[in-house]
């Protein structure tokens, strides 16, 4: 005999993505496919670290969101085979959670991508989860240097003049390196665009 039952509510997520999707960067013996190194040394193009953090609504940091980036090389190509990535050195794709770093910051060390075939401006493609969200937040993550390109990008030409200092990253040069800094804030004042994918 079943009982009628109705419909429960959706449960949101998390916190727990980053635990189990980034396994080794929280100390779990767990052996993780994608971390946040996505170059080589010996990969053609310029070093970079991209860092940030991912804000809520009252600008604090989450310490238990997950980042997920991926991007063309240096030749605003993107990597199709694991022969490529042997090749070059060059993953394409980088996992990292904010929970192990001061500030519950994010920083993945990769190579700055090329403007692509399509021309669209050398940009990141960024995706956040988080607890609360019942579905992963899409975004981009451009870069402040490239002015010339940012203009002529379609996407970034479609988000409102007044918003898309929310997707530009601020180089800033320090001894060990080149480093784009940008913050994520996920609602409230300065909201980052996201995009409906």
């Amino acid at each position: 005999m079943s009982a009628a039952h109705g419909q429960t509510p959706s449960q949101t997520v998390g916190p727990y993505f980053a635990y189990g999707l980034a396994s080794e960067q929280y100390g779990s013996p767990l052996r993780q496919l994608f971390g946040p190194v996505l170059a080589e040394p010996r990969t053609p193009g310029e070093p970079i670290v991209v860092t940030g953090r991912v804000l809520d609504g009252e600008g604090a940091p989450i310490p238990d969101a997950l980042v997920e980036i991926q991007h063309a090389d240096a030749q605003g190509r993107h990597v199709r085979s694991r022969a490529e990535i042997a090749a070059s050195g060059f993953r394409g794709f980088g996992r990292m959670g904010t929970g192990t770093l001061p500030g519950h910051a994010f920083a993945f060390r990769t190579i700055k991508p090329g403007a692509t075939p399509d021309g669209q401006a050398p940009h990141i493609d960024v995706i956040v989860s988080m607890r609360g969200l019942l579905s992963h937040a899409f975004t981009r993550i451009y870069f402040d240097d490239e002015a010339a390109a940012n203009v002529r990008d379609p996407v970034l030409g479609a988000v409102p003049p007044a918003r898309r200092a929310t997707l530009l990253a601020t180089r800033e040069t320090h001894p060990g390196g080149v480093v784009y800094r940008l913050d994520i804030r996920m609602q409230g004042e300065a909201e980052t665009v996201f995009f409906d994918v």
